[in-house]
This record gives structure tokens, C-alpha cells and sequence, in this order.
């Protein structure tokens, strides 16, 4: 009997293997008090489990090839750091040594802690990465309860699954030879997931109860693109996957056959294709591909895992080394995008809806001590090669026009300080809040550029949380209000005559690319790994035609034949 799971397919791939449930997964701790007599040598056995851990980190580093893309070793080195951070190993000693907690509880503790700090972040892409803190502590905690590693086991052509995997978990498993993945837990945008698609692993993640369900040895399907997992399928269903799996290792031949290509239409209308990158090392990514640009560089890692805030120098120093990576392909680098975890107006974020609150450009208005270090850093990079500046969550016009009074002043102090800079950077706004969308010609004008940020967009004028699972079945990109202001934004630039780009996972989606086309949207920016499938598509569209349809769309919003007109756009039948 064929057993069938559903979870979130975080690749494109898929894979045939007998299925190797890894034990290791969410520890129990339970609370533990010690002798106060015993307590200095808690500390040290914490500290040894500490150094433990960090110890088999930096073995798992040196094996992995030197070949090995810089953005996928920058995960592992993201986590020896996090083992050095104060918050997670000088906080739990304190709590040893005040409350005599045992080791294992102290850490606990200590992350139960941070965890709630990231879950009252507003981004989901913030959000997930308590993801890192959880992946530490539990190293730690392995160290500490002294368990057995799985690293050592012959994993050739197996597919893992586990509650969840870390970073370290996902690299040493692929040098082993892993045929895919299936964890219960996990989301679409956590490292884990990026990792994956980095590498080239088919994986399903949010599996329920899976490692209960499927037994050691079974084999197992797993369809990373529609989120499939199947156990005892039968010949023909087996036949049909390894057809496909066949299928693909020619059609990534023949995707790759387009680095370097124009991307165009039919009728040679020429489109940007943009990459979304996260962290310094994502450039390489960006330059095999020869992206035409950045459209969106997050800045908000220069501020995780850490108690004090990044100076202006640390600012420089990362956003130089980008610029100058990038070898002259233009950036546009977004400032600081994080909600605050302080009261605001008497209640504290986790009692308010963060994603409502004191984030993103509120924030560095209100704390432009806070935010000057960040654009001054900015200007000066920017000397190195072609650098954009977009802020997020716009919402009022007085927000722009306040920005560009503290971009003068940072200029005026530069200049004052004798240091170089980069005069008249362009200055974009992300249209995420319905209010800017339905105001986009107000902001046209007062703006460089326009970036769709269609993930906010969409949850804000939905009044849903897309990463919750009771409601996230109402996200739906092709909403008639969505698509409305989508158009609005569209049009506003260019009636302005300045661009417009989206930037977020809508623009990577091959099934709303013909209907964004259609639309008269010409800079897309999306994941890298996205950006070939894009470009192949864009070479087959016919954008006249598209446009055409879509004016015919737009003008029956809502009406009975609207979706069966809608699917003719986004199949282009």
C-alpha cells in the first residue's frame, strides 16, 4: 500500500532512496538543580561542552572540499561565531552560578529566551532564523549529554529524515552522498531550506509525524517541487519519478546553456533579471549566473546574534567587500528591516502585533543615532562600484522626506571628516504597505525607484500571517485587490518615467511571470537560483500578447470568467 506525505517543497528536485531516520532531533531538558558545592565544576563542564562543540564544527569545516561555494561554508562559520557569543555561553554560566542550575538547564534557559526575542520579529525571513540559535544550543546540548554523532554513517543514496536537520547537518550529509531529505520541521526561508536548494538537495520539509510513519530501510520518493513524499509505490509510479529525475539532469544542462544570454521576450522587449541575496558570500552565486543586478541585498545579519550594535566601520567594511565582489554589477543595498523588541506606546512586542509596530524605517527615524553609522557606511561603499539605497516599509511621504534630510546630513559630516563618498545615490522606496501601493504616483515622485515587496504586501492586505498555518491558505498572489495594486504601482512608475522592480517570491515564480510581464513589469528580482528558469521562460513569452490579455483581465477583476481568463495568461495557452 502506498503510503503519501504532504509538506513544503523546498526544491526543485527530486530523488529515489531507502529512507535513514536519523534519532537525534528536539532534546528534552527537564529543570535540574545542582549543589551549590558542585557548581564550579558545572561551569566547567559546561565550558568543556562549549569547546566540544565547537571543536566538531570546525572539523566538519576542514572536511568540507575546498571547492566548495563560499556562501554554503559561510553557514558553518555563522555558527562557529555564534559559539563565541556571550548570549549563549557567559549568560548561562551566570545562571549557573546564581540560581545553581544544572548545564543542561541553564542553556535552555538561555534559548527559550532568544527564541521568543526572534519570534516577535515582524519578517519571516527574520523570524526563521532562530532557526541558528537552535541549531547552536543543540550541539551544545549534545556535547553536553555526551550523544552519539551520525556524521560517521554510510549515507551514500539514502534519504534522511529527521524532526529537523542544522546547516552542518545538511553539508556533511551531502559530501556523504545523501539522495534527499524530509525533516517535520522547518520552513521554506530557514537555513536549512537555503542550504538545500544551494546544493542542489531534493527536500520536503514540514512533514508531520514522518520519522513515526516510515520505517529504517523503506524506499521512499521524494518530489521536492510539489512537496510529495511516497513510500511503497508501486513499478509505475517508480518508473514515472525516474523518468522525471532522467528528464532533469538534462533540462540543468540546458538551463545553464543560458548564462550569459540576454533575457528578452520573443519580440526582444528586454527584462532584468535581479538577484535577492542574504549575505556576503551569496556574490559568487550572483556572478556565475551574471545576474544583471542585486535588487535587494538584506542588511539585517550585521545585526543577529550579537548584544552591541555594528559601528560604522563594520558597516563599510562588509558592504565595500559586496560592492567590490560584485565586479561592477549594480546593487541596491536595503537598510536596516527589523521590529524592535522595546515597549512602544505601553505594551511590549510580544503583547502587540510586531509586524504593526515600531520596525524597519519607523525604527530608524525615531533611533537615528542608530541608523547614521548604517548610511554613511552606504555613501561610502558606494564609491567602489554602483550602489542603490531602499528603504522598507514605506508609508507616508513625510518618511521619505525625512530620509533624504538625515542622507544630507551624512553627507554634510563626511564631507566635514574629509572621507569619500558617493554623491547622488539613487533613492528607492519597497511598495509592501497597501497604503504606499494606492499612493504609489505620490511616491514616484519623490523617489529614484519603486521594489514590489510582494510577501508584506500581500499578508497586509490580507490581514494574514502567511507563515501561520491555520490561515496562510488565503495567501493568494492573484487576489483581484492584489493584482489591483500591483498595476497601480506599475503604472505610477511609469507615468513617473523611473523604474520598477518586485522583489519578492512572486517575481521568481515561473506562474506569475507571464502575468506580471503582461502587466509592464520589466526588473524581476528573486532567488538565484530561480533566475535560469526565469530567463528561459521570459525567451518564450510574447509580451504584446500578454499585455493585451492583461488589459482584458484587469478590466473583469472579480467577474465569473475571471480565473479561467487568468489561467490562459499564466499557462500563456
Amino acid at each position: 500500500m502506498t503510503f503519501a506525505g504532504n509538506g513544503i517543497g523546498i526544491t526543485r528536485g527530486i530523488a529515489i532512496g531507502e529512507a535513514h531516520i536519523m534519532q537525534r532531533g528536539l532534546l528534552d531538558i527537564s529543570p535540574r538543580l545542582i549543589d551549590k558545592a558542585s557548581i564550579p565544576a558545572e561551569i566547567k563542564r559546561f565550558r568543556l561542552a562549549v569547546n566540544g562543540a565547537r571543536e566538531r564544527l570546525q572539523e566538519i569545516r576542514q572536511r568540507i572540499p575546498g571547492n566548495t561555494r563560499s556562501d554554503i561554508i559561510a553557514f558553518i562559520d555563522t555558527h562557529l561565531l555564534m559559539m563565541n557569543d556571550a548570549a549563549l555561553v557567559e549568560v548561562p554560566i551566570e545562571l549557573i552560578r546564581k540560581h545553581a542550575y544544572a548545564a543542561e538547564w541553564a542553556l535552555q534557559l538561555q534559548r527559550q529566551s532568544l527564541v521568543q526575542v526572534f519570534d516577535t520579529m515582524d519578517d519571516p525571513y527574520l523570524r526563521t532564523r532562530k532557526d541558528d540559535v537552535e541549531h547552536v544550543v543543540n550541539q551544545i546540548q549534545v556535547s553536553l549529554l555526551e550523544l552519539d554523532d551520525d556524521n560517521d554513517e554510510d549515507l551514500d543514496g539514502k534519504v534522511i529524515l529527521a524532526l529537523d536537520l542544522t546547516p552542518a547537518d545538511t553539508i556533511v550529509m551531502r559530501h556523504q552522498g545523501i539522495a534527499a531529505f524530509i525533516t517535520e520541521f522547518g520552513g521554506p526561508m530557514s537555513h536549512t531550506a537555503i542550504l538545500a536548494r544551494s546544493l542542489g538537495i531534493p527536500a520536503v520539509v514540514g512533514v508531520h509525524g514522518i520519522t513515526r510513519l516510515l520505517r529504517h530501510g523503506e524506499l521512499v520518493v521524494v518530489d521536492g517541487e510539489q512537496g510529495v513524499v511516497l513510500a511503497g509505490a508501486d513499478q509505475t509510479i517508480l518508473s514515472h519519478y525516474q523518468e522525471r529525475i532522467d528528464a532533469a539532469w538534462g533540462r540543468d544542462t540546458q538551463l545553464r546553456s543560458l548564462i550569459g544570454k540576454v533575457a528578452t521576450t520573443r519580440e526582444g522587449v528586454r527584462v532584468q533579471l535581479m538577484a535577492n541575496i542574504e549575505l556576503p558570500e551569496d556574490i559568487q552565486t550572483t556572478r556565475e549566473l551574471q545576474a544583471d543586478a542585486v535588487g535587494l541585498y538584506r542588511t539585517e545579519f550585521l545585526y543577529m546574534n550579537r548584544q552591541e550594535m555594528p559601528d560604522e566601520e563594520e558597516h563599510y567594511q562588509t558592504y565595500r567587500e559586496v560592492v567590490e565582489g560584485l565586479d561592477g554589477i549594480p546593487i541596491t543595498i536595503r537598510t536596516l528591516d527589523l521590529g524592535a523588541d522595546k515597549q512602544v506606546d505601553g505594551c511590549t512586542a510580544s503583547s502587540c502585533n510586531p509586524a504593526l509596530g515600531l520596525r524597519a524605517i519607523r525604527l530608524c527615524l525615531k533611533e537615528p543615532k542608530m541608523f547614521q553609522p548604517q548610511l554613511r557606511a552606504i555613501l561610502r561603499a558606494a564609491v567602489h562600484g554602483p550602489v542603490r539605497i531602499m528603504i522598507p516599509m514605506l508609508s507616508t511621504l513625510h518618511e521619505v522626506r525625512k530620509l533624504k534630510v538625515l542622507i544630507a546630513e551624512a553627507e554634510a559630516a563626511l564631507s566635514a571628516d574629509g572621507v569619500a563618498f558617493a554623491k547622488g545615490i539613487p533613492l528607492g522606496g519597497m511598495i509592501e504597505v497597501p497604503a504606499a501601493a494606492l499612493a504609489a504616483d505620490a511616491f514616484s515622485r519623490e523617489l529614484d525607484f519603486l521594489s514590489i515587496g510582494t510577501n508584506d504586501l500581500i499578508q497586509y492586505t490580507l490581514a494574514i500571517d502567511r507563515i501561520d498555518d491555520e490561515v496562510n491558505y488565503l495567501y493568494d498572489p492573484l487576489h483581484p485587490a492584489i493584482l489591483r495594486l500591483i498595476q497601480m504601482v506599475i503604472t505610477a512608475g511609469q507615468q513617473a518615467g523611473i523604474p520598477v522592480s518586485m522583489c519578492g517570491e512572486m517575481a521568481g515564480d515561473p506562474r506569475y511571470i507571464p502575468l506580471l510581464i503582461g502587466m509592464g513589469l520589466r526588473e524581476f528580482s528573486m532567488q538565484p537560483g530561480s533566475l535560469l528558469i526565469a530567463k528561459e521562460l521570459l525567451l518564450q513569452l510574447d509580451a504584446a500578447k500578454l499585455a493585451r490579455q492583461t488589459r482584458k483581465l484587469m478590466k473583469r477583476l472579480g467577474e465569473h470568467d475571471f480565473e479561467q481568463q487568468l489561467l490562459k495568461i499564466c499557462t500563456r495557452r
